[in-house]
């Protein structure tokens, strides 16, 4: 375990920063940390997340399921597990009749969930509600028969423009798209978190007549402006 000390300025120390594991993927470094009764993941030192600035996730899960009718059964797969807080916002936005499948394609992501975030989110894991698979969510959709399922929501490597992962341009492209729908259910719904505005992402799609949504997201619920964008796909049987 690492703990780093942050300075304020020269005269005030601040609690220290904690490393509590790290995990290497195709060269990139994850690291977990904790600081004070907050949790953080980094790539290669930038943080990704933080439990302290959570809203646009929980957005994302309520978006996510808002159309699903509590009262019948429903399929939500979610690309991307992070610290659990859209898999919390799931499963605080439908019934208990909703099966939640979360792919993760890194296994100590997973692992870091069921040990050191047990308190966060990670009891999560084990509700009866959720199945975790750690796969790549675009190898598990595509083996995945048409109209399976209700809600996808996808919160991968900060959207349509990755940090770490190339191998996702497909998802966001208009085929990718395309697929992606045809997966959903007639009023099936896809939402896509992305760290900002895309506008090539946004032309793409407005050149090929697909039609979504732009929802603003802000990082925290007491933020003065939106940071991210939670783009939404409504699936429409013609």
């Amino acid at each position: 375990m690492e703990v780093s000390i942050h300075f304020q300025n020269s005269s005030t120390l601040l609690k220290p920063r904690i490393k509590i594991a790290e995990a290497k993927r195709n060269g990139a470094l994850f690291q977990l940390y904790q600081h004070d009764d907050k949790f953080g993941i980094s790539l290669d030192g930038k943080e990704l997340m933080n439990s302290n600035a959570t809203a646009s996730e929980y957005l994302l899960g309520k978006i996510g399921v808002e159309k699903i009718i509590k009262t019948n059964p429903a399929r939500v797969l979610i690309g991307g597990l992070g610290l659990g807080f859209t898999l919390k916002s799931v499963l605080e936005n439908t019934s208990n009749l909703v099966h939640v499948i979360v792919a993760e394609i890194i296994p100590e992501i997973i692992d870091w969930n069921r040990s050191y975030l047990t308190q966060l989110n990670g009891f999560l894991l084990n509700e009866p509600r959720v199945q975790v698979e750690q796969a790549n969510v675009a190898d598990l959709m595509f083996n995945t028969k048409n109209e399976t399922y209700d809600s996808i929501l996808l919160d991968l490597d900060n959207g349509p423009i990755p940090m770490t992962n190339n191998n996702n341009d497909f998802l966001y492209s208009v085929s990718g798209i395309k697929k992606i729908k045809s997966l959903l259910q007639d009023k099936g719904r896809l939402v896509i978190w992305s760290a900002g505005s895309d506008y090539n992402f946004e032309n793409r799609l407005n050149f090929s007549s697909i039609k979504f949504k732009k929802i603003p997201a802000r990082i925290h619920e007491n933020a003065k402006r939106a940071r991210h964008m939670l783009y939404v796909f409504d699936k429409i049987r013609s």
